[in-house]
């Protein structure tokens, strides 16, 4: 009669509740009558037995050094002495903390300022923030845009992009025309000549590109070239040797040392001109008779 008043009384209790007095009940005779061959939990630390019966265990560490796996707690047994690494261990171990302290870490706050600005920079090119002069040719069928990019006399937004760098200049068909312009006026055009010369060079077929090697050899590089330029010796030397086997990368060190001298100034010279500057205005002005009203 005990037993059923006890289960309807069970049945009454929510499933939570259950659960907990079910954990009770086995916890009780885990402790005061544990099953045969098992292991007291109240005399013995399960973890510590665990360990005793297993092998020390020990991994290498990426400086050769033998690292200890075990667990460091109190309850565990005195580790044994721990062996001195080696001369080449040490070696090894020094080599790797002058890598990390020579490794080029960037602040990241440089990081931000330099995207911040250069977001800032070209925000009047990007379409989505800026509404463009002209509409989209996909969507409104208006090719002006087209029209001024193929048009040999370049906009206001298209003179000042120039000054971004030497690389905006250089890939622009008309800002190479308009440096190239420049360079002849002082008699300096060589170094451009060259660099797209070597560029035009890369693109030509198989066929034709060791006879255009020679010819840029002979007009630029060749002793008593009509149009010779300075380069270092270090890159004569590489392109003397690699026009022996002519290919489309023959002058590939020649044009990366021309190209930091036109950067570092014949383009600087370039954008303080009054070519430059006049070229700049003039278009200016153009834009501005375009967006009156009345026109």
């Amino acid at each position: 009669m005990q037993a059923e008043a006890q289960a309807k009384v069970d049945k009454k209790r929510d499933k939570i509740e259950r659960k907990i007095l079910d954990s009770q009940e086995r916890a009780f005779w885990d402790v005061h009558r544990p099953v045969p061959g098992c292991v007291n939990t109240t005399e013995a630390d399960i973890k510590k037995s665990s360990r005793m019966k297993q092998p020390h265990k020990t991994r290498k560490s990426v400086y050769g050094l033998q690292n200890d796996i075990r667990s460091h707690s109190p309850a565990h047994a005195p580790a044994p002495e721990v062996k001195e690494p080696t001369e080449e261990e040490m070696r090894h171990q020094i080599q790797h903390w002058q890598a990390q302290l020579d490794r080029h870490r960037l602040n990241m706050s440089k990081v931000a300022e330099s995207l911040l600005s250069y977001t800032e920079q070209y925000v009047e090119y990007d379409p989505f923030f800026t509404s463009p002069e002209t509409s989209n040719p996909w969507i409104s069928d208006d090719i002006t845009i087209w029209e001024l990019e193929t048009s040999k006399e370049p906009g206001q937004l298209r003179v000042k992009r120039w000054g971004f760098g030497i690389n905006e200049v250089l890939k622009d068909p008309v800002g190479r025309e308009q440096f190239l312009k420049f360079l002849e006026s002082e008699f300096s055009s060589e170094n451009l000549r060259f660099w797209l010369a070597v560029q035009e060079v890369k693109k030509r077929p198989i066929r034709e590109v060791p006879t255009r090697v020679q010819e840029i050899w002979q007009e630029f590089l060749a002793p008593g070239a009509p149009s010779a330029i300075n380069v270092d010796s270090k890159s004569y030397d590489k392109t003397t040797q690699n026009v022996k086997d002519p290919g489309r990368y023959a002058f590939e060190d020649a044009q990366e040392h021309i190209y930091k001298l036109m950067k570092s100034d014949s383009y600087s010279r370039f954008l303080r001109s009054t070519f430059y500057q006049e070229l700049l205005q003039a278009k200016k002005k153009v834009n501005n008779w375009l967006r009156r009203p009345d026109v």
